[in-house]
């Protein structure tokens, strides 16, 4: 008789499940047990980031001197004070003094009658502020105080004692014995908070003129806006000397022009084609807001002063600089290539901007001499007045990417399609001279200059700004029609 406790339909097998599984389930756990930890270690990075460290001691309101700060943070001002380095040169930058007009003689006929065909050297760190604009051929005894305006901290502390209106009515010269420290921390950071600022008027009322306050950014925005108080482009008012950013119809080269249209402000008259011109000074702040870079919400500080720690403390590394001479803390953050590939890929894209800017500056060097040539054949001002304004805004549009660093790294793209405008421009000034040639009855080719080195290129600049020009046109033999 058979139990039923035992009949085979009863009867328990054991379970045998495949041998992965249960690594399966080791690496899950193993996994997860990372991820919380990697989670855990951020959340302290963080708050540890958040605290407030206690200073050591209290920096005095409107303390200039950087050395007083460094007390409290010793690894931020050995790393400014390293600024005064000059070791490195890429392609297309570093912070050497590279003379510019010996690389580039068409520089002279570009700015020829104004400041930057005497001279124009690439800046060096801020710690050679003062001196690079104290010994600059730029500067003379009529230059207007405005010329220190991001030179040094005293500037922004002067204007808070003075105001802007008797800042500006200074001279160069008159405030030397009172402008006497390099850019360092009072000019981004509040005493004891740290927090970022800015000081200086013209871009808390360029912002205000789009209907924007200097106090509703973030903290990353700010860690751009600190360093586009002088990294902008700007110029000085008429009557007044105060300096002004163009900024009221927006940052693009087009709203910028739009501006000096409406305006009617320009720098300088060229000596050569007679044009009312307008100089560009570095626009990074401009360019970079239109890159790559500023979409993905990275800040001018996140490449040019990397995170560096030492020990248990994090910390920016003010020692501002080419980020190609830090690839490690700074592309290769986001960018998981060798630094070898990096740097080529960099140099390969500022190489395709730099071959633009060549064809534009050669086309706008040889328009300044084409209106003189139809100037030359008996041209008149109001036959010439479309010409030059094409040629004002076509040098314009050259020299907002000639001027800003990193050779249009910070904004490719849009480098290539102001450059591509500035040569259309000056392509257009260039045929309307040949027609208004043509109807003087001058149709041989007009004789250019040369200006191939930087020594010729000043020299024709002096003969025109003398009043005593080459002839442009040839001369016509007896019998020639």
């Amino acid at each position: 008789m058979t139990d039923q406790n035992t009949s085979p339909n009863c009867e328990k097998r054991p379970c045998h499940c495949p041998v992965w599984i249960g690594w399966l389930f080791l690496l899950i756990v193993a996994g997860g047990v990372f991820g919380l930890g990697l989670l855990v270690a951020s959340v302290m990075e963080h708050r540890a980031e958040a605290l407030k460290r206690s200073a050591l001691f209290e920096i005095a309101p409107k303390e200039m001197d950087a050395e007083q700060w460094g007390r409290n943070y010793p690894r931020q001002y050995d790393s400014w004070h390293a600024t005064q380095e000059m070791s490195f040169t890429s392609k297309y930058g570093g912070n050497t003094r590279r003379d510019y007009l010996e690389e580039t003689p068409a520089n002279a006929i570009l700015f020829a009658g104004y400041g930057f065909s005497k001279e124009y050297l690439q800046a060096r760190g801020h710690w050679y502020t003062l001196e690079d604009v104290t010994h600059t051929k730029r500067v003379n005894e009529k230059t207007p105080a405005s010329c220190w305006y991001c030179k040094s901290p005293d500037v922004p502390r002067l204007i808070g004692e003075w105001g802007v209106e008797k800042f500006a009515s200074h001279t160069f010269d008159e405030l030397k014995g009172q402008i006497t420290h390099a850019i360092s921390c009072y000019d981004c950071h509040e005493e004891n908070t740290m927090k970022l600022r800015v000081l200086r008027p013209a871009i808390i009322e360029g912002f205000a003129k789009q209907g924007k306050s200097i106090n509703s950014f973030t903290h990353q925005e700010m860690r751009s806006i600190a360093c586009a108080q002088c990294h902008s482009t700007y110029y000085f008012e008429n009557d007044t000397n105060i300096v002004t950013f163009p900024w009221a119809k927006g940052l693009s080269v087009e709203n910028i022009e739009q501006y000096y249209k409406e305006d009617g402000f320009s720098d300088w008259t060229h000596p050569i084609s007679k044009t009312r011109m307008i100089k560009v000074r570095h626009p990074d702040y401009e360019l970079f807001s239109t890159g790559v870079h500023a979409f993905q919400g990275l800040s001018c500080a996140d490449c040019h002063m990397p995170y560096r720690t030492e020990g248990a403390e994090k910390f920016s590394d003010h020692h501002l600089q080419s980020p190609l001479a830090n690839i490690s803390r700074s592309c290769a953050v986001c960018h998981r290539w060798s630094e070898e590939e990096v740097r080529e890929r960099v140099t390969s894209i500022q190489d395709k901007v730099r071959e633009g800017r060549n064809r534009a500056e050669f086309a706008i060097a040889h328009a300044h001499f084409d209106i003189a040539a139809a100037a030359e054949a008996g041209a008149t001002d109001e036959e010439l007045a479309e010409a030059r304004d094409l040629l004002r805004y076509a040098q314009m549009h050259w020299d907002f990417i000639a001027a800003a660093n990193a050779m249009g790294f910070h904004s490719p793209q849009e480098a290539q399609r102001i450059l591509a405008t500035a040569l259309d421009k000056a392509s257009q000034v260039r045929l309307m001279c040949s027609r208004i040639l043509a109807r003087h009855g001058y149709t041989d080719e007009v004789v250019y200059p040369d200006f191939s080195t930087k020594e010729k290129a000043q020299e024709l600049s002096r003969q025109f700004t003398a009043g005593t020009p080459p002839s442009l046109l040839k001369k016509q033999e007896p019998g020639d029609k």
